[in-house]
């Protein structure tokens, strides 16, 4: 597991409490994130939404230097699937 994924599971962690759904966060070159009523993990497993970033862009929406919604738009965040559990998320992380 890569020092970005081990330190983005720590981070998650502490900042998401109960999440009922279940989301992937793929880190281009470094591995997924699993999050679902299970906690935080390193993972890479079916969900309802898969978001993926490169890992700048996934650093600084965790660090709260990015903003999740504009790095959507301008193409740096894709997501696939439950749009809706991904605005979840988002106001679960804030």
């Amino acid at each position: 597991m890569s020092d970005i994924i081990s330190e983005a599971v720590t981070q998650l962690s502490a900042k998401i409490g109960s999440f009922d759904s279940s989301v992937k966060f793929v880190i281009e070159d470094e591995g997924a994130i699993m999050i679902d009523s299970d906690g935080v993990r390193a993972a890479d497993e079916e969900a309802e939404c898969t978001m993926t970033a490169d890992a700048e862009t996934f650093k600084g929406i965790l660090d709260g230097d990015v903003n999740p919604t504009g790095a959507f738009m301008s193409g740096k965040l894709t997501v696939d699937g439950d749009m809706g559990v991904a605005m979840k998320l988002g106001g679960a992380l804030s």
